[in-house]
């Protein structure tokens, strides 16, 4: 049964959004019983495969306990293809005006992503105040982040990009900083092989961050 509760906010979910690039649909699925069950509800799946969408909408059916988002949303057919499918939230890597306003309309929280100042103040001009910090680490990571806090303390950010388990806990330090977004706790072998149970045991270890 797909679940319609409204989402507050992907950054108050969990300390750590999966970052899920689905291959094969019929992983979607105990993949995403495995993340709930290690605690970690919020799921991004990123639309860089034809699997993608069938993805978000076996996981919206058959997962209820989850959030199902979909990431790599770079276009308004991105949006509407995505909410079709079951998303209830939208990640993009950057943002034009086109594409937020299409994530505005969607009636599902967003992140639009940022990597400078200026893209920052940009969507605060816009009423936005959640985004994806991205490439987080390539883009000037923690010390970039807690910069940013003096001047724009009513921006928060979920940092995507290089964040593993050993610095996550550098950003999750950070006042504005809501949660950080990676994919480690799914190592491609796990997934491979199917360990369902490997891949529940790393989720764990990341939801226990934030505590």
């Amino acid at each position: 049964m797909t679940s319609s509760a409204p989402v507050p906010s992907v950054l108050d979910l969990a300390p750590v959004v999966p970052v899920v690039v689905v291959e094969d649909v019929a992983d979607a699925v105990p993949l995403a019983r495995a993340l709930v069950a290690g605690g970690l509800p919020a799921i991004e799946v990123t639309l860089r495969t034809p699997a993608a969408l069938a993805a978000i909408r076996a996981i919206a059916d058959e997962v209820p306990e989850a959030v199902v988002g979909a990431g790599t949303v770079i276009s308004p057919q991105n949006v509407a293809d995505s909410v079709a499918a079951g998303a209830r939230f939208l990640v993009s890597p950057g943002w034009t005006d086109t594409l937020l306003d299409a994530m505005k309309g969607s009636r599902v929280p967003f992140l639009p992503g940022v990597s400078t100042t200026s893209e920052v103040v940009a969507l605060l001009e816009r009423g936005v105040r959640e985004m994806k910090f991205f490439p987080a680490e390539a883009a000037g990571g923690v010390p970039y982040l807690k910069s940013l806090g003096g001047p724009l303390p009513q921006a928060r950010f979920c940092p995507t990009g290089g964040v593993n388990l050993a610095s996550a806990p550098s950003y999750l330090a950070l006042p504005n900083v809501g949660c950080v977004g990676g994919s480690w706790m799914l190592p491609k072998d796990a997934v491979t092989a199917k360990d369902w149970a490997r891949v529940a045991e790393l989720a764990r270890e990341a939801a226990n961050l934030g505590r």
